[in-house]
């Protein structure tokens, strides 16, 4: 990707890399990425956000919005003897750990027990898993509400997961707290059943750039996990730091990972670090999707080990934002060895099935050397049982078989080099789209946003959202677009406040494109959804950009 040197308020030049009214009825069946979504059928949302009756959050508030929401009933009421039921056997086991979850969710702002319990019982809140309902598919639930019980069915714990996230939001903001709150708790009678449009709904967090710690890490993994995000892509390497421990080239973390943009401590995770992270994504069914950024995007490395630069000399650590200068040295073996170490060693600590290695900017290799690299590179990954992810640069080079391009252009980018991944698409690659112009959290909301680059524009919450991933690349298989992914670059960020200012309000809309059906997308009713989480995200400690796009309640 393009991107021309911009300066945050504050800092040096820095360039960026990748930088309604109610449905009558429920609409036909489709089928998208071999997932079934359905029409949407919600209630009308309200200017005044959240409620419907006295402490009660209505079914159409959700978001992502689900397939189908019908309101009926009398709520159910959440008290001190309200107990958390599983079925009992296998199948139980599975739920118990979704169970537990959720009563450390509920329990300090409640102050109940809500003990997790295998015995019998038709009340209180009961998580099934039921192979039986295949059209629910690997990740969708159904949420049913009345006096005595609310109960979430799944075929599959992730499923079960996602229907937990829904039965939050049902619940008054305030449940997110970490004190005892006064209640009442109550969820809105009726039935949710759900399924997501697209399989693959991710998220990129950039620890090269700027290091966060796992502590820094998991925090991010539970806000995404509300919103139903299940990948958890993290860019380990780049020109400013190496943060993943390699015990064959042990001087890309000690030294390569020594410092960060700006010239900080930077940071890097040992492997039992990057398991437990591995190890927490994965409680919250989410996969982590680890990157090594290669040919290009490489200088921590080459600055650890003068034997892979071509003239044998390293060169100095770096700490500035510029790009495209940095290159692997094609000709040399000795490349294709650290390749093979380095994957190999990390397709062993990640047991999801991709392994992105890059592979944009890579203005200092030729055409012909990027070529023979990318080939021999990909062969490593699939060698360890991987499956390849490449930025879109990948598709002019020839992308594996089963190979997935991250498409990261924007307006500015020309038509053949849509047209170029378009192809590879028509010849079987998956594509997951991140159009910078529109997901990229690092993209200022307004001229006036403190932190972020505007490479790529600026990108306020409405144009974060009101676009269609189905129709986003003319010509592109339906069944090769495997979904979406938002990406945090961090030049210009460097804590946890600034992920949250960056990623929020932006992350929910983006989550509603990836999981809901086409039909549900409406920007009118969506702001007014999204205000109501205003108060929910505050409850969170997440501390949002208040875009006047939105209309948020009063403080």
């Amino acid at each position: 990707m393009s991107r021309s040197a911009v300066a945050p308020l504050g800092g040096p030049p820095v360039r960026q890399p990748r930088t309604s009214s109610r449905l009558l009825g429920s609409l036909a069946l489709v089928v998208v990425t071999g997932l079934a979504a359905m029409g949407a059928t919600r209630a009308p949302a309200t200017a005044q956000g959240a409620r419907t009756g006295q402490d009660t959050v209505s079914l159409d508030q959700v978001i992502p919005a689900p397939v189908s929401a019908v309101a009926g009933g009398s709520p159910f009421t959440l008290t001190a003897r309200t107990v958390i039921r599983v079925d009992g056997g296998a199948r139980g086991r599975e739920a118990r750990g979704v169970g537990h979850y959720l009563a450390g969710i509920l329990r300090p702002s409640t102050g109940y027990l809500l003990p997790v319990s295998s015995l019998p019982g038709k009340d209180g809140i009961r998580l099934r898993l039921s192979a039986a309902d295949k059209g629910l598919g690997e990740e969708g639930y159904r949420l049913e509400s009345g006096r005595r019980a609310v109960t979430v069915t799944a075929r599959t714990p992730a499923g079960l997961f996602h229907g937990v996230q829904t039965l939050r939001q049902l619940l008054p903001p305030a449940v997110e707290k970490n004190s005892r709150q006064p209640g009442p708790w109550r969820i809105a009678g009726g039935v949710i059943e759900d399924v997501p449009r697209f399989a693959y709904r991710g998220a990129m967090l950039d620890v090269s750039r700027h290091f966060f710690t796992v502590d820094q890490v998991k925090r991010y993994i539970d806000q995404l996990a509300l919103y139903k995000i299940n990948t958890l892509h993290l860019h380990l390497s780049d020109d400013q730091g190496w943060r993943i421990a390699v015990d064959s080239w042990p001087r890309l973390a000690a030294y390569g990972g020594s410092t960060q943009v700006g010239g900080g401590p930077g940071g890097h995770y040992s492997k039992a670090q990057y398991k437990e992270i591995v190890r927490y994504a994965g409680s919250r069914h989410m996969e982590l999707v680890p990157e090594i950024d290669m040919p290009g995007h490489t200088n921590a490395a080459l600055a650890s080990y003068a034997e892979l630069n071509c003239d044998g000399v390293a060169p100095p650590l770096y700490t500035g934002t510029g790009v495209g200068f940095s290159s692997l040295c094609v000709p040399k073996e000795v490349t294709y060895d650290f390749v093979d170490d380095v994957i190999r060693e990390l397709a062993v600590l990640t047991p999801g099935r991709y392994l992105h290695i890059g592979g944009d900017e890579a203005h200092s290799t030729s055409h012909e050397d990027y070529v023979a690299f990318m080939d021999r590179a990909q062969a490593v990954v699939q060698k360890y049982g991987k499956t390849v992810v490449g930025w879109h640069q990948l598709t002019g080079a020839r992308p594996a078989e089963g190979a997935v391009a991250q498409y990261w252009g924007y307006d500015a980018t020309g038509a053949a080099e849509r047209a170029q991944v378009v192809r590879a698409a028509q010849n079987g690659t998956r594509v997951v789209l991140s159009p910078a112009d529109r997901v990229y959290l690092d993209m200022k909301y307004d001229r006036d946003t403190p932190l972020g680059l505007d490479w790529a524009g600026l990108v306020e919450v409405r144009r974060s959202y009101d676009w269609d991933p189905g129709s986003y690349l003319a010509g592109l298989p339906a069944d090769a677009l495997l979904g979406i992914e938002a990406p945090l670059w961090t030049e210009t960020v460097s804590t946890s406040a600034h992920i949250d200012y960056m990623a929020f309000p932006r992350v929910p809309g983006i989550a509603e494109l990836g999981w809901s059906p086409a039909s549900a997308h409406d920007w009118e009713d969506y702001r007014l959804r999204l205000a109501a989480h205003g108060p929910r995200m505050t409850a969170l400690g997440i501390g949002f950009y208040r875009s006047p796009q939105v209309p948020w309640p009063a403080r």
